[in-house]
């Protein structure tokens, strides 16, 4: 089962790293992956947004996902409700003396063939998810 985690210190309050990353919209300024994101439905836990990523040749594929469970300024989970590959994920965070820790996990049940054939490419996408962190921190403490 492909998955990855990656904690990192970002120089900003709790509350201020939540509202960026519950807003979905901001992804694209800080995920190279992400083509475009749109809010689709409703707010809170049950949010849709709308999603497209790069896919193979850089065609956009659908991965539009749901907010399933909020924790204000210490916890975001989410679904992937579209696209070949379903990840859940989690954005957990931790008032620090230098500001919020914030650990990031992503994974996803691949079965058979689908294992088999995209197990390495999704892989390699957590694993490029996980060092857009870096990116994160930079468009926050900027």
């Amino acid at each position: 089962m492909p998955a990855a985690t990656r904690t990192i210190t970002i120089n900003r309050s709790p509350a201020d790293v939540y509202a960026f990353l519950l807003d979905g919209t901001t992804a694209p300024s800080w995920r190279p992956g992400v083509l475009d994101v749109a809010l689709k439905s409703g707010s809170g836990v049950g949010a849709v947004y709308a999603q497209g990523v790069k896919g193979p040749g850089g065609r956009r594929i659908d991965a539009d996902y749901e907010i399933t469970d909020l924790q204000p300024g210490k916890r975001i989970a989410f679904k992937a409700i579209a696209g070949p590959v379903r990840p859940t994920g989690s954005y957990d965070l931790v008032a620090t003396g230098a500001g919020t820790t914030l650990t990031f996990s992503l994974d996803a049940e691949l079965g058979g063939l689908k294992k088999l054939l995209m197990g390495g490419a999704v892989q390699s996408t957590m694993n490029a998810e996980m060092a857009a962190l870096d990116r994160l921190k930079a468009v926050l403490e900027g």
